[in-house]
């Protein structure tokens, strides 16, 4: 009997702010974040296998199947788990590369909550939160599938409630390397650690890697330009996207219809409960769990 191909979504999200408080003594950065999920983003496609081989049928060109962050998470379920089951892997990306949206990070926990429900090695969300943390520092939050007040290196996750907004996503074509920014010496490394009360009180939303990516990224530093003239625009991560808060359906088409054609725009809308969590009842419902 053939395996048939089912669909999961990868939501990209936000960081509504972002600080550096420290550094660990391995060299790692201490954040105080909150990650706000979206409506929007990638597609993952998989297919069971009773070979135990795990293949990518499509992805990224510009990225090796050895390298791919989903290929890897689907590698490190089967090694924790010792299933014999393996998968083909589509990845449908929309998120761009290097853009501060979580793509990659999106699209590995999706894989590991979808393939977990799919060869049934029942896995607890705090196992695969642990799986996904050694895969890359923003997987817990999209394993964890809540919108989420973040700390530590961005483990450390507290579920919070946001107010509805929706949101235009100014992607200025231009990826923005992390670890670079997390290496340059003039990023501040200190900033005095905040609180949730504070952030929903609206005193705290600058971003640490902004100031770096507008120096180092003209593109960057245009697109913030040009979205700051219709809103609160920020940088989301560590870049290169940047964002807004819009009132209405009818502002999101007027930044849509005037934007400069050397930017993409995107809209969506920020939720609290990830549309990963939804497809996972869903699917349950339909095979009667």
């Amino acid at each position: 009997m053939t395996e048939v191909w089912t669909t999961w979504p990868a939501p990209a999200k936000l960081n509504l702010f972002l600080h550096i408080v420290g550094r660990r003594a391995d060299g790692y950065h201490l954040l105080q974040t909150v990650f706000q999920l979206l409506d929007w983003g990638d597609d993952v496609r998989l297919r069971m296998r009773g070979d135990g081989t795990i293949t990518r049928v499509v992805g990224l060109e510009s990225v090796r199947p050895e390298d791919d962050i989903a290929m890897r998470a689907a590698q490190a379920l089967r090694a924790h788990t010792e299933t014999r089951r393996g998968a083909d892997i589509e990845i449908v990306k929309r998120i761009p590369v290097g853009a501060g949206l979580g793509g990659g990070s999106s699209d590995a926990a999706t894989v590991l909550v979808a393939l977990n429900e799919l060869w049934g090695t029942g896995l607890s969300a705090d196992a695969l939160a642990e799986i996904g943390l050694g895969l890359g520092a923003d997987v817990p939050v999209f394993v964890r599938g809540r919108s989420a007040w973040a700390e530590g290196v961005g483990e450390r996750l507290t579920p919070v409630d946001l107010p509805k907004r929706r949101y235009v996503i100014v992607d200025p074509r231009v990826p923005v390397p992390t670890a670079a920014l997390f290496q340059a010496p003039e990023l501040t490394r200190n900033s005095a650690p905040t609180t949730i009360s504070d952030f929903l009180a609206g005193t705290d939303t600058a971003n640490a890697f902004a100031p770096l990516a507008r120096a180092r990224y003209p593109q960057v530093a245009a697109a913030l330009d040009w979205l700051g003239h219709c809103g609160d625009a920020r940088l989301s991560g560590s870049g290169g996207c940047v964002f807004a808060a819009v009132g209405s359906e009818v502002q999101a088409d007027a930044v849509i219809r005037a934007c400069p054609p050397e930017f993409t725009v995107y809209r969506a809308m920020g939720v609290n409960r990830s549309p990963l969590l939804d497809a996972l009842d869903d699917f349950r419902a339909e095979a009667g769990k």
